[in-house]
């Protein structure tokens, strides 16, 4: 999502271009993996429901699902796009493991209620935000859910000016280390925190 600001189009004329520019060779397939994933597993919600996420999560850049500039007309559609094209990356580099591509049913499941709690402590995302996370989290995995709740946080929370407490940032930190994050994923709210 985060490659989708204001001048995406730098890197193709649609969000497929887009996508594939920031899939070179030499990139790390763990990454690449890490993305099929993720839009496997989202493809268990309605397209509704993944444009919201989707849409959450990219609240400065373009509008997606009208096809237009983007290409993109559905949820459903984008999330194919982006496991076809992670698949074609796959597909092109031998030895990649690509079972590590399917989702893991158990990622983050025994951290669901303090997920769920988190969705409920973000009051400034707008209420159709809150239900698709919370859909995201029992439908796909708190680990996801929770990475797109930070994400959402970021843009909404940036464009309407909220702002977290302390407390709140460091239940945010304390989830992230549980969920075992690497030091950027969380950080990326703590400009909200005053």
């Amino acid at each position: 999502m985060s490659m989708f600001h204001a001048d995406w189009t730098h890197n193709g004329p649609t969000a497929a271009d887009a996508v594939g520019y920031h899939l070179w060779d030499e990139l790390d397939p763990e990454n690449v993996v890490a993305v099929r994933r993720d839009a496997a597993l989202l493809l268990r919600l309605p397209p509704a429901t993944i444009e919201v996420l989707w849409l959450a999560g990219t609240e400065t850049g373009p509008s997606f699902f009208s096809g237009g500039r983007t290409g993109v007309t559905s949820g459903t559609r984008w999330m194919e796009t982006l496991t076809g094209l992670c698949d074609s990356w796959l597909s092109r580099h031998a030895g990649v493991e690509v079972a590590a591509a399917v989702p893991a049913e158990w990622d983050g499941v025994e951290l669901t209620d303090t997920v769920l709690a988190e969705i409920s402590a973000a009051d400034f995302l707008p209420d159709e935000v809150g239900r698709a996370l919370t859909e995201c989290v029992r439908r796909c995995t708190p680990d996801l859910a929770f990475r797109l709740l930070l994400r959402a946080m970021e843009e909404i929370g940036t464009a309407v000016g909220a702002v977290l407490s302390p407390e709140h940032y460091a239940r945010l930190a304390a989830l992230g280390s549980a969920m075992e994050y690497g030091e950027f994923v969380v950080p990326q709210v703590q400009h909200l925190v005053a």
